[in-house]
């Protein structure tokens, strides 16, 4: 995108896109997705987001935020400790 693009106004009719319903939509040139299609579909994730994919407690969160400003790295120390005192192995 270029300087220029984000100068420009939009021509979208934004009341009349928001007043249509879902039937409303034309999907004609949208090929449909077939059973093949998901057969061989390969969800990619790029790998800067795929070591990031933990679902953790709101609460455990906002503890360790409190905790720390790096508390993400503190989460990580935390679990490298507790692999290490239950196996007694050091994670490499």
């Amino acid at each position: 995108m270029s300087v220029n693009d984000s100068s420009n106004i939009s021509r979208t009719n934004w009341k009349a896109l928001e007043a249509m319903n879902d039937e409303d939509i034309d999907y004609s040139d949208i090929p449909p997705l077939t059973d093949e299609f998901f057969d061989h579909a390969t969800l990619r994730i790029p790998a800067a987001q795929a070591r990031n994919l933990i679902q953790l407690d709101a609460e455990v969160i906002a503890w360790f935020r409190e905790q720390s400003a790096e508390y993400k790295t503190t989460i990580n120390s935390v679990l490298r400790r507790y692999i290490e005192s239950s196996d007694g192995k050091q994670v490499v």
